[in-house]
């Protein structure tokens, strides 16, 4: 077991990691978990004692479990079983599941399964949103602003995503698959 003082450095190199590869500044960390600025700063310089709350709150902010935040350094592994991955169903028909079950900023990585004639409407983004989506198997029609994009498997449509839109398996006996990567535009920029 280590020793409380290395425990402190792992959680140092391992709250500075997480927080660069989300793009997250100290503030931005610090505001999202409803903790002072000056808690991260101190936890980053290794002479930080943080109380298990604090832990909690920078862990699920990350999106990681507190052990993640504690370990001594190893390889940057993690697996995820299919049935530990978050689905959720919208429009009628259509499941969601994340592509990448970490968060990536600026993005939505989400892979669609949609039943034989299934359809949902998009959600409009902000002035700026990039969409793309990847059929994977089957064929998907894509509503962008009036216009019908029918896609077989290997297109891909990019399209505004601040434009109202919707998706529809084309076909009414066979599922369909695809990948939907939004590139979100930043508010007031």
């Amino acid at each position: 077991m280590d020793k409380p003082e290395r425990i402190a450095a792992h959680l140092a190199r391992n709250l500075v990691g997480l927080r660069h590869a989300r793009g997250l500044t100290q503030e931005a960390l610090a505001k999202s978990s409803g903790l002072p600025r000056s808690t991260i700063a101190n936890l980053e310089s290794g002479d930080g004692n943080p109380s298990l709350t604090v832990l909690v709150k920078v862990a699920g902010k990350l999106g990681v479990p507190i052990d993640e935040l504690l370990a001594s350094p190893r390889a940057k592994v993690r697996k995820w079983l299919a049935a530990d991955l978050p689905s959720r169903s919208q429009g009628r028909g259509v499941s969601l599941r994340p592509l990448v079950p970490e968060p990536v900023p600026e993005e939505m990585l989400e892979r669609m399964h949609f039943a034989p004639g299934a359809v949902m409407a998009g959600t409009p983004h902000l002035p700026g949103t990039r969409e793309f989506f990847s059929c994977l198997e089957g064929a998907v029609a894509i509503f962008v602003a009036g216009d019908r994009y029918d896609l077989a498997a290997g297109d891909v449509l990019a399209f505004p995503g601040n434009v109202p839109h919707s998706y529809r398996n084309a076909s009414e006996t066979a599922p369909a698959m695809g990948i939907s990567v939004v590139i979100l535009a930043k508010a007031g920029v």
